[in-house]
């Protein structure tokens, strides 16, 4: 990718040209250069997708995928996705609601009973709760202790999590509710560890099996996997970095097991996901998440009623740029305009998948340095995919294909790569 040095001076004029002006080609080394630059700024590496109604229809990488071997991002490298793992669970959960294996009003406690005792409103909040963050139980994510234990200085790294081990960090009756069910707004992780233990309950299945013959099969994309619980290819997967800051060395602390690689890198490689399980533990590529994200945006996965509650908005946070909780993803207002989908990040990777409101895009951009705990700003895939650059160039790019227009506009010189 030594070339990159050469086509990052490709620049992309406004796309809302006068009716004199030819229009813009935004190529491949267009794109690769908006990730060069996201990469220039923090992360080792990167990946990208690009789809349309037509499917996929760009993917690329830049940087590296291992940075002592100095190994490229390839397209098939598989990344942490993170909480991007719930809208996968959402999928399933819904089409469980579908079949009448489950109520959006059945509670964590009707179905699993003594297994989550001790767990505060899970006797109180249903499904629908669950699935837009409005439950108010506690998300052990937030708890100090896990988050030494599960990401930090206290981690085992060689230890596959139980599912229900990380419920246990805010079980008793010293984690109490947040709020009764509804009234408020509150991101919790343990909202969709207890969705996956309902969804193993109602099926009798490994809720990879649920994933895989519900979502991936008819899809067409093998390339996401559970990791922790089920085989992945170690050869395809991307090494695992952090941001090392003074805030995430004073909530989380560095394990012994994270050399320092870089001035604000760690290598977490060592570790795994499987402290995340249903809330956060895949990888996957970003090829096949942008499949996912299609499917998912156009209705192919869940039927009428389920789409629409799928984007049933509630305000959840106000201000310049407000943002409105479905039921398994979110509404975002972004310098590109309203993009519906979901972020993730955890101990070593960030990632986004979504797709824009007003018109035929779904971005996803994946990267393998994590930002959680971080306690400042740092790049990242949603830095990226959410950036105005990065989005128009896509739109241009998707929208020639569209009418056929690659070819007829001229490249216009300038300092896109720099550029906002």
């Amino acid at each position: 990718m030594k070339f990159l040095k050469t086509v990052c001076i490709l620049a992309l004029a406004p796309l809302s040209l006068g009716a004199a002006a030819k229009p813009v080609v935004v190529g491949p080394a267009d794109l690769v250069c908006a990730l060069e630059d996201a990469v220039a700024a923090g992360p080792p590496g990167m990946s990208a997708a690009i789809a349309t109604v037509d499917g996929v229809i760009w993917t690329g990488v830049a940087g590296y995928a291992d940075l002592s071997a100095q190994t490229p991002a390839r397209n098939d490298h598989l990344f942490g996705i993170g909480s991007i793992t719930k809208p996968f669970i959402t999928v399933v959960t819904l089409q469980l609601v579908e079949e009448g294996k489950l109520k959006l009003t059945d509670t964590a406690h009707s179905i699993l009973g003594d297994q989550i005792a001790g767990l505060a409103n899970a006797d109180l909040a249903e499904i629908a709760h669950l699935l837009n963050h409005t439950s108010g139980i506690p998300s052990f994510e937030d708890d100090p202790v896990w988050i030494r234990e599960g990401r930090g200085d206290a981690l085992d790294v060689d230890h596959i999590w139980g599912k229900t081990e990380a419920l246990a960090y805010v079980t008793g009756p010293d984690h109490p509710p947040l709020f009764a069910p509804g009234e408020e707004f509150s991101y919790s992780n343990s909202n969709f560890t207890l969705l996956g233990l309902m969804i193993e309950k109602v099926t009798g299945n490994d809720v990879v099996e649920e994933i895989n013959t519900r979502i991936r099969k008819p899809i067409g994309a093998p390339s996401i996997y559970l990791e922790g619980f089920e085989p992945v290819p170690e050869d395809r997967l991307s090494r695992r970095y952090h941001y090392s800051t003074d805030g995430f060395k004073r909530d989380a602390g560095i394990n012994e097991a994270f050399p320092q690689v870089t001035d604000t890198l760690i290598d977490a490689s060592a570790s795994n996901l499987s402290s995340e399980w249903t809330d956060g533990g895949m990888v996957a590529t970003a090829s096949d998440l942008a499949k996912f994200a299609r499917a998912l945006r156009d209705g192919k996965l869940l039927n009428e009623k389920s789409q629409q509650y799928l984007m049933d908005w509630r305000l959840a946070i106000e201000g310049d740029y407000p943002m409105w909780v479905g039921h398994g993803v979110f509404r975002e207002t972004r310098r590109p305009g309203i993009m519906i989908g979901h972020s993730g990040s955890v101990l070593g990777y960030t990632g986004y998948m979504g797709w824009h409101e007003d018109a035929d895009l779904i971005v996803v951009a994946l990267t393998n340095a994590g930002t959680m705990h971080v306690g400042e700003r740092v790049m990242s895939a949603p830095g990226l995919a959410q950036s105005a650059k990065f989005n128009r160039l896509a739109r241009a790019y998707a929208e020639q294909g569209r009418f056929g227009k690659a070819t007829e506009g001229e490249e216009i010189k300038g300092d896109v790569c720099g550029g906002e």
